[in-house]
């Protein structure tokens, strides 16, 4: 189902190159296509044309970038089992999940075209003294102008599109560059734009090495980088100038598990399972951090690793294969030696911790000391912690015993735990009965401390690329 070859996309137009980069099939190790491979060269001519392209996106009305918008999910529809075969092949990502992101793909380019028509101001009433009698205010959203994204390999679609979706709404054009390791769903979703009106020169999307792409960071014509990646981020954002920035850049999420949920074991297992195994563990919010109360741990702990022991591990491409390969044998090379060094140390591993290339299995371990790599940094794979709690005061302070502050879990039935985990967890968002991995993708979505700045969510991405102006009108 895959092209032998793909081109990137320079100003709107497929360009072919001589120079390709491999795109391996991360569960078997092989050569599955070959992408165009652009060079700086390439890149200063998309950063000149969306410089161009700013004043016709500007005038570009609401109503046809809503058109544009739907103009995408429509094709998405039609390129589903397509795009999902893809993600499968480029990022080892299982079938059923890879259709899962294709399917929010749809959902978050949907959110946006509604958006697209609803960048309204506000009127404000100035009148709040005698010297400002007769004076009125009003507010509107004005683009930014170009702007620059950098994504991850682990949501090729999604992540590629909670920033190319929320930038034809807002009227920003934009040079994006996605992961060399997983370019082709960003490439399928530049052809799809290319049939569109869009202006000339509203969007590029080059799949360069990153020694090429300084540009996008330093460059001045660009207004905004928005970032989704590792700790390398914040490098980025001291090299970016003037320009907004936003960074996403990952956590090491904690779950609690409150007394209270003795009655609910089952199901709390279900959800641990999933969010800390799903694609192996390669999202920015997996759960890596489990916290048991003393009353529930023992019980939890015996129908937590009876239920690991269960995932079916092997070839993405079955629809019953629940964990497939990390991103490369490397990452799973690097996972395995932090297992070993938390074993080192003193922790016990429950089940799991074997590695065959790029396959890691699902491992949990408990007793990891508190400055092991595994409690401390973010693991990225299928690997998660559990540790005991007496209190949960005791259990804020350990979720808040981190550089990294994304999202946090909590299972409890008792609404005053709820509402303290919100006052004081010091997390971008706070989910209550449900792991940290839960996401819909109009919520705002983001970090503290070390996790990054800003908020991606269609909406939350619009304010940020764009400007609030205000007109003060004299009623002479």
């Amino acid at each position: 189902m895959l092209a032998k070859s793909y081109p990137y996309y320079l100003a709107n137009k497929p360009v072919k190159a001589k120079a390709k980069l491999d795109v391996t099939d991360k569960y078997t190790g092989k050569v599955a296509t070959r992408v165009a491979l652009p060079d700086a060269e390439a890149l200063e001519q998309a950063i000149a044309a969306a410089t161009a392209a700013a004043p016709a996106m500007k005038r570009f009305k609401p109503y046809e970038r809503q058109a544009v918008l739907e103009h995408c999910v429509k094709r998405f529809r039609e390129r589903q089992d397509e795009l999902a075969y893809a993600l499968c092949v480029e990022a080892g990502k299982p079938i059923k999940d890879a259709t899962g992101e294709v399917t929010r793909l749809i959902e978050t380019f949907k959110i946006a075209a509604e958006e697209a028509v609803r960048l309204n101001g506000e009127t404000i009433n100035l009148e709040i003294s005698q010297r400002s009698a007769g004076y009125y205010g009003y507010t509107r959203r004005v683009p930014l102008g170009p702007v620059s994204f950098i994504t991850p390999f682990n949501f090729p679609l999604n992540l590629v599109a909670h920033k190319v979706a929320p930038a034809i709404a807002a009227g920003c054009p934009f040079v994006l560059k996605p992961a060399e390791r997983t370019p082709l769903g960003a490439l399928i979703i530049g052809e799809i734009l290319a049939e569109t009106n869009l202006p000339k020169g509203a969007f590029s999307v080059l799949p360069m090495e990153g020694r090429d792409a300084e540009a996008l960071v330093t460059d001045p014509r660009l207004k905004l980088l928005s970032f989704t990646g590792g700790l390398i981020g914040w490098d980025l954002k001291a090299k970016a100038g003037h320009k907004k920035v936003t960074l996403e850049l990952g956590g090491n999420a904690a779950c609690i598990i409150d007394a209270d949920q003795g009655p609910h074991l089952d199901a709390v297992v279900d959800r641990l399972v999933f969010g800390a195994f799903y694609q192996s563990g390669q999202s920015c919010i997996s759960v890596q951090r489990i916290l048991v109360h003393d009353d529930v741990y023992d019980a939890l702990r015996r129908k937590l690793v009876a239920k690991v022991k269960t995932l079916k591990a092997g070839d993405p491409k079955k629809k019953n294969t629940f964990l497939g390969p990390m991103i490369d044998e490397a990452a799973a090379t690097r996972l395995e030696g932090w297992v070993a060094e938390a074993k080192k140390a003193g922790a016990k591993v429950l089940c799991g911790g074997n590695r065959k290339g790029a396959m890691l299995e699902a491992t949990l371990l408990e007793n990891v000391p508190h400055d092991a790599k595994l409690q401390r940094m973010e693991a990225f794979g299928p690997v998660a912690l559990l540790q005991r709690f007496m209190t949960f005061d005791e259990a804020i302070g350990i979720v808040n015993d981190s550089d990294f502050g994304l999202q946090a879990g909590v299972f409890t039935d008792n609404i005053r735990h709820a509402m303290r985990a919100w006052d004081d967890l010091e997390q971008g968002g706070v989910i209550v009965n449900d792991v940290p991995s839960f996401r819909v993708d109009n919520m705002p979505y983001g970090g503290a401390k070390s996790s990054g700045i800003g908020r991606e969510g269609v909406r939350y991405a619009i304010e940020d690329m764009t400007d609030l102006r205000l007109m003060v009108i004299r009623d002479a």
